[in-house]
């Protein structure tokens, strides 16, 4: 079951992943995480990526491939994985095809998390956590039961992220827009693409995607 998640900034990718991962056996892929990976090991495509993220370039489509192609070979990857922000465009969608090909795997779906632009940003924009124990809250949805204390452990200290704010979340929803968005056609084309609500609680996201995979 190979799958791949869309969404911009904020649509629960991560958390669908990691639900796909645990309730079908498959491997969430993040690049990033991947990239990190090949670096520690020192190995030849390691040493590559190294020298690209050292010069403060784009790594080239071909490095991440082969990234992806070395990982889905890993024992733990043969019931299959869930793509997490990659592909990010055409040239890289048609690239995962092909390579795919050559070790006879195919896609079986992609998930589009849609989401309301506005909302999304209220949502993320108003979240904060406890310094102290992490736990979750939020300016508007879910306040502490006692202004200014944690729920959970009493703490009276509380962060926000530095990203979390309605000018960067603009920014990197406008970036979705032009950089990854146009990939849509592509995988719609193909017979591909199915969308889900992504604004739905996580619970019933995970029911709709479920749904779809029953039905692939």
């Amino acid at each position: 079951m190979n799958l791949i998640l869309l969404g911009p900034p904020g649509a629960g990718k991560g958390t669908q992943a990691k639900r796909l991962e645990s309730a079908h056996g498959v491997v969430q892929l993040s690049t990033g995480d991947m990239l990190r990976a090949a670096v520690a090991s020192g190995s030849a495509l390691g040493q590559q990526a190294k020298k690209v993220m050292e010069a403060g370039q784009l790594m080239p489509d071909d490095i991440i491939i082969r990234m992806i192609e070395a990982r889905i070979g890993e024992p733990d990857a043969k019931r299959g994985f869930v793509l997490d922000g990659f592909p990010r465009t055409e040239a890289q969608a048609v690239a995962l095809d092909e390579m795919l090909g050559r070790h006879g795997r195919s896609l079986l779906a992609v998930i589009e998390l849609g989401v309301d632009e506005a909302a999304l940003i209220e949502r993320i924009s108003g979240r904060f956590t406890c310094a102290k124990c992490g736990a979750g809250y939020h300016d508007k949805f879910q306040r502490p039961q006692r202004e200014g204390v944690c729920d959970k452990c009493g703490g009276t200290e509380f962060v926000r992220r530095k990203d979390d704010n309605a000018e960067t979340l603009r920014a990197r929803l406008e970036a979705y827009r032009a950089q990854t968005a146009p990939i849509i056609p592509y995988y719609r084309n193909r017979g591909l693409l199915q969308r889900v609500d992504g604004m739905a609680a996580p619970d019933d996201v995970t029911r709709q995607i479920e749904a779809i995979l029953a039905s692939a």
